[in-house]
């Protein structure tokens, strides 16, 4: 993927990465939601709802420099059962950290190189985090349908 298409699609890095990873986790049949909030002070790039009701949290990762800023991503691992990075494949991967989860991929698709630990969410987290994101994707849904809907 160059640049080219970048400027093209006026998206940036990071957001292109993430459409990507969404259509891998599409066709792994994981429901994907960008830019979701699971508490106060986070906000993960890809959360993935499974089949089996598992969810994943996937932080994308443009560069270096984007990686070595994040310094909340350990945060985010008491939010789901699955981990992973989501990285172009021009990224130095042994930045990454042991014991996470890797995925390749551009703004077309992705693949699940290296599959993160398990670590089960609690039952009761699990409900309120599932209903989070089932609310969230539906006022998402439908600001997209009624922009000037009352209590978007």
């Amino acid at each position: 993927m160059g640049d080219d298409v970048l400027s093209v699609q006026g998206l940036a890095p990071g957001a292109v990465l993430a459409r990507g990873i969404c259509r891998c986790m599409s066709s792994l049949g994981f429901a994907p939601l960008t830019e979701f909030v699971p508490a106060r002070g986070l906000r993960v790039d890809v959360m993935a709802l499974g089949p089996k009701g598992e969810v994943w949290v996937i932080e994308c990762k443009s560069s270096r420099a984007d990686f070595r800023a994040d310094q909340k991503w350990q945060g985010y691992l008491d939010w789901c059962d699955r981990f992973f990075w989501g990285v172009a494949p021009d990224f130095p991967t042994e930045l990454l950290p042991e014991g996470t989860g890797l995925i390749l991929g551009d703004g077309f698709g992705a693949e699940v190189l290296r599959m993160a630990p398990e670590a089960r969410l609690s039952p009761a987290r699990r409900k309120a985090l599932t209903q989070a994101f089932a609310r969230q994707a539906a006022w998402r849904l439908a600001r997209s349908t009624d922009p000037a809907g009352a209590g978007w």
